[in-house]
């Protein structure tokens, strides 16, 4: 296993919406082949129990309000096992690429000749679509996917394009919403969606503890499950 991976290397891995029966084949050779694997606080438990107990882990999760590494500490962290020798695995929630903060790994990396690669991961956007048994894309009706955060520092407003976000012939993935479901609500319809659009609200999709909600929008933030930790996708 360990030849998949060259000493000295990073691969950044996507570990899926938590299932690991979601884990690509290739994903799971890879965490089997590490010598470290840095992983994300909303990697599955399930996904987490796939590695060796040989395989030294690191928690660099990152959660709201719950920072234990900030950015730059995990980008130091991943580059020092690196030239080490050791075969490094970052194991990010989904996809390594949407909203994973990939990029700034990756140039951390390569500013020291470290290589890098990726491993794509299922989308928790693709997991809550298809446990609500929906189409994201539906000829005629909804012509494109826009994927958004609506994750904010603390005291900073949601800076968002939302007259370019209400469109009605798109479906609308909205990822770390859950603290201001009011303010979606209220700036879509601001921007012209009608207040009857169907939302779908997906909290630990793909998992044991899953819970669908499908409400509309002027309902949205009263119909938002009460605050339990788990991470919530709305798609519009």
């Amino acid at each position: 296993m360990a030849e998949l991976i060259e000493p000295g290397t990073v691969w950044l891995v996507g570990a899926g919406p938590g299932d690991p029966d979601l884990l690509t084949r290739k994903a799971e050779r890879l965490i089997m082949a590490a010598d470290i694997v840095f992983h994300d606080a909303l990697v599955g438990p399930g996904v987490l129990d796939l590695i060796p107990d040989t395989v030294e882990r690191v928690s660099v999760g990152k959660r709201s309000g719950r920072h234990s590494k900030d950015q730059l500490s995990i980008n130091d962290l991943i580059v020092a096992a690196a030239l080490s020798g050791k075969r490094v695995v970052r194991l990010k929630g989904g996809d390594p690429s949407i909203f994973g903060r990939s990029a700034e790994e990756r140039e951390a990396c390569d500013a020291h000749g470290i290589p890098v690669q990726i491993c794509p991961g299922i989308t928790t956007a693709s997991a809550a679509a298809a446990s609500a048994g929906i189409s994201l894309t539906l000829r005629g009706l909804a012509r494109k996917l826009t994927f958004v955060t609506a994750h904010a520092r603390a005291g900073e407003a949601l800076d968002l394009d939302w007259d370019a976000l209400a469109d009605p012939q798109a479906t609308l993935a909205i990822y770390m919403g859950r603290s201001v479901a009011q303010e979606i609500s209220t700036r879509l319809q601001a921007s012209g969606l009608p207040s009857s659009t169907p939302v779908l609200v997906v909290e630990n999709a793909s998992l044991s503890t899953e819970r669908i909600v499908r409400t509309r929008l002027d309902l949205l933030a009263l119909a938002i499950p009460p605050k339990s930790g788990g991470p919530t996708i709305m798609l519009v």
